[in-house]
This record gives C-alpha cells, sequence and structure tokens, in this order.
C-alpha cells in the first residue's frame, strides 16, 4: 500500500506555479497584438514585444479586454525553424517563464512577449539541452528583459 506524501506533486508549468500576478499568453489574438508592434529590445537571438495595457477595465456591455485581470502578461514564442527540437524549444521557453515574473513586476502593467528570432549555431552547442546552452539562454534573456525596464 502507497503511503500519501505530504505535499502534492505539481508538475513543471501547472497553475500552482505560476506567478499570480502575470498572465500567460495563449491566444493567437493576443499574440498578433503584440507582434504587430515594432520590438522594444533585442539580442542577437531574441526580440521583445510590448504593449501597453490599460489599468481601467473596459465598461459593462463593451467588448471583453483582450487581457483580462492580471496587470502583466507574458508569451514565449519559440517556432521550429529557430529551434528544431522540441528539447531546446522547451529549453528556451522554460528560461523565459522562469526570469520574466521577478524582472518585469516592478513595469508598468503591459503585455510582453518575447520571440525567438535565430536559431543558436548547433556547432556551438551540438547537445539539445546542455547546460552551455541554458547558461547562453539565461544570460541573453536577462540582457533583454533587463534592455526592456530601460526602454
Amino acid at each position: 500500500m502507497l503511503a500519501a506524501c505530504a505535499t502534492p506533486h505539481t508538475p513543471a508549468g501547472s497553475p500552482a506555479l505560476v506567478n499570480p500576478g502575470l498572465g500567460r499568453i495563449r491566444i493567437g489574438k493576443q499574440f498578433d497584438a503584440l507582434l504587430r508592434r515594432a520590438p522594444v529590445a533585442k539580442t542577437p537571438h531574441f526580440a521583445l514585444h510590448a504593449l501597453a495595457l490599460d489599468p481601467v477595465p473596459p465598461p459593462p456591455g463593451a467588448a471583453p479586454a483582450l487581457f483580462p485581470g492580471n496587470p502583466h502578461w507574458l508569451g514565449a514564442l519559440v517556432p521550429k525553424r529557430s529551434a528544431r527540437r522540441a528539447v531546446t524549444r522547451n529549453l528556451v521557453r522554460r528560461q523565459i517563464y522562469a526570469l520574466a515574473p521577478d524582472l518585469l513586476a516592478p513595469l508598468p502593467p503591459q503585455a510582453w512577449v518575447v520571440r525567438l528570432r535565430s536559431p543558436f549555431a548547433r556547432q556551438q552547442f551540438p547537445s539539445a539541452a546542455s547546460d552551455a546552452l541554458r547558461q547562453s539562454v539565461r544570460a541573453e534573456l536577462l540582457q533583454l528583459l533587463q534592455g526592456a525596464r530601460r526602454a
């Protein structure tokens, strides 16, 4: 007979691990609204798109807000053409969602999309999810998000 665990296991990416002040962009209309804007910051591999949000909710009877509730919204766009292996795409996504809440929280209400715009060199990172790739992605994302704070 199995004993009950004192703390339930919550898989990565479950709602229990998500910052309550940060919404995740998942709808195509939300991505489209952000990608129509020019990037506010760029690095060799990433681009950051931002959209200022109106803190006042829409009046009753009006069209629902595109970004309801949360003061900050974050989306990660990691296309297959820029990261062929699913392991690499997931590594990049996890790094984006891990770093952003602390760096974007002090900013005014905005929606953000981090887009991978060019692939990491396979010659430099032969493993799909190596520690070297993880550190490189993390360093570049820190540079990108800190650039957003200055903009």
